[in-house]
């Protein structure tokens, strides 16, 4: 292939970084615009673990009788700010349509499609030999202190149905994985095929290096407007200045609504913002572990623990609320007590890129043949981000995707 060909990939979060650098292997000449930098925000304080056993939506009908309770409860895993409750109403209405059955069996069926093939993609991607340095693959727990065995016995069947590789582990089987869990826990699901990183921000910085070292370009500037022609885009920056390309892949995340917009797509992205907390604490934590009726996980990194989850909407632009790590830290405690009353070393808060449906758009623009968009993979972008990046290498090579690329259109809404 000509490296005449020259890109543009805008965003320079995980999954940008994966497809400059997938297309950069494809012999094009690629560019990195994000005025951020490189992963300064999701793929920085993410959980760093690659969820490949979440195949299923988030919207399910069995949700609705739990959200009241949820919005209401401090210690809760979802937060609506009242002030942000009248322009998250649209998202959350076409979030109840997707609970549908034929709906959620349509979008369970194209996240597996995804997650199945996600770290294999990585493996292409990274190589053998750093993908074993960069993603350890030790499995995950989910944990359950309440949950009635009769539950567990369903969400354990829905993940076999769906063929995700899960044990059911009970008492000793668990603390013999992980000594320092509270014996409260009864009950955990073991899912055997599912890596995590120790340091995602490191992992981003590979493969942007590498990137670099083969001649990839970055550009530290935010992109404002897209204009095209049968042959070429034109892009403007935030500093007004512009370039040229032959095509141009959107991966700019939470803040991909605007591009969107102004290149005609009505699309409901609305932001997911998740915090995490870090415990300098040394444990035998050996893979992430999560809490079914706490929602929230707890990954073992290079530099400490990492607590993260919870789910709130306010927009892009409000400020962190402490509250929310707070929160984080006591369901910390409660599954190690081992950290009882030690202090958080840092605090974070990222917003997730969130449609209604739970998948992401991949795919080229039908208005424009030159335009193609890879953003909205929700709390998934880590895992999806290498499969994400060899579709959009298909299509821009004019291969037939090795995925249906149907359920991911970006007018699907």
């Amino acid at each position: 292939m000509s490296n005449q060909v020259n890109i543009a990939v805008i965003g320079a979060g995980i999954v940008g970084l994966c497809t400059a650098k997938k297309l950069q292997d494809q012999g094009y000449s690629v560019t990195i615009f994000d005025q951020q930098g490189i992963a300064q925000k999701c793929s920085k304080g993410n959980a760093g673990h690659f969820a490949t056993e979440q195949v299923f939506p988030l919207a399910q009908a069995s949700l609705l009788t739990k959200i009241p309770s949820m919005l209401f409860s401090q210690n809760g895993p979802l937060k609506i700010d009242w002030r942000y409750f009248h322009c998250a109403l649209p998202w959350f209405w076409k979030f109840i349509t997707n609970m549908r059955s034929a709906k959620l069996i349509a979008n369970t069926k194209a996240l597996k499609a995804l997650n199945f093939s996600a770290l294999l993609a990585y493996q292409s991607l990274l190589g053998r030999k750093d993908f074993a340095k960069l993603i350890t693959l030790n499995g995950s727990l989910l944990t359950f202190e309440d949950t009635t065995r009769s539950d567990i016995n369903k969400i354990y069947q829905q993940y076999k149905h769906q063929g995700v590789a899960v044990k059911w582990l009970s008492g000793n089987e668990i603390f013999s994985l992980e000594p320092s869990l509270n014996r409260q826990i009864k009950n955990a699901l073991l899912f055997t095929d599912v890596g995590h990183s120790v340091d995602p921000y490191a992992l981003c910085q590979h493969i942007y290096k590498r990137f670099s070292a083969a001649g990839g370009k970055f550009q530290q500037r935010g992109v404002c407007d897209v204009t095209t022609s049968d042959d070429s885009v034109t892009l403007r920056c935030t500093d007004q200045s512009g370039a040229q390309f032959d095509k141009v892949i959107v991966c700019t995340g939470a803040w991909s609504k605007q591009l969107s917009h102004q290149l005609g797509f009505d699309v409901p992205l609305d932001t997911e913002r998740g915090y995490h907390a870090m415990i300098k604490h040394q444990t035998s934590l050996s893979r992430p572990v999560a809490s079914a009726e706490r929602q929230f996980i707890i990954t073992p990194m290079s530099s400490g623990l990492r607590v993260a989850g919870t789910v709130e909407f306010a927009g892009l632009d409000a400020p962190e609320n402490h509250q929310r790590t707070d929160v984080l830290m006591e369901h910390a405690a409660a599954l190690l007590p081992s950290i009882d009353n030690t202090p958080a070393s840092e605090t974070w808060m990222g917003c997730r890129p969130s449609l209604p449906d739970s998948l992401p758009v991949i795919g080229r623009s039908p208005h424009h043949r030159n335009v193609y968009f890879g953003f909205g993979h929700q709390h998934l972008g880590l895992t999806q981000a290498a499969i994400t990046a060899e579709l959009l290498a298909q299509l821009c090579n004019s291969e037939v995707p090795s995925l249906d690329l149907t359920p991911y259109r970006i007018d699907r809404f």
